[in-house]
């Protein structure tokens, strides 16, 4: 291979490298296959990309449950989650991948919601079970009261 082959390459993989650690140049000091994260520098900049990340994927959630629920079923929601936050976020997560599969045609309406609240429940319901150990005749307290 020729030089200017090799230094094609080189150059192609160095952007594709910066393109994948967040697009700033590497130190001079880091190894060609070690990003900038990976040596220490600018982990508190990946660490507030990330913090807005995240604030703008729960932004979409809320905005897409807007648009999927009407009034009185967001307020119910709201009040399931004060009380049980998990049970909420499954709900949500449901809703929206119904709307994305387009199983939701209209606004969701309480009853709706209620509906599916139970089916819920009934999946995640426990059976609980009662075991009675009763007593054997050897094991009788009559004998040690000698009667």
């Amino acid at each position: 291979m020729a030089d200017d082959d090799l230094q094609a390459i080189r150059a192609r993989r160095m952007a594709e490298m910066r393109g994948a650690s967040g697009g700033g140049e590497l130190p001079a000091g880091l190894p060609a296959g070690m990003t900038a994260a990976a040596g220490g520098a600018g982990g508190g900049q990946n660490a507030a990309e990330e913090a807005e990340k995240k604030s703008q994927m729960e932004e979409m959630r809320r905005t897409m449950l807007f648009q999927i629920l009407d009034n009185q079923a967001r307020e119910r929601l709201a009040r399931i989650k004060i009380v049980k936050g998990d049970k909420a976020r499954a709900v949500e997560d449901l809703l929206i991948r119904m709307a994305q599969s387009g199983q939701i045609r209209s606004k969701v309406n309480e009853t709706t919601l209620i509906g599916l609240l139970e089916q819920i429940n009934e999946a995640n319901q426990k059976e609980t079970k009662i075991v009675y150990n009763r007593r054997r005749d050897d094991d009788s307290e009559d004998e040690d009261w000698g009667l």
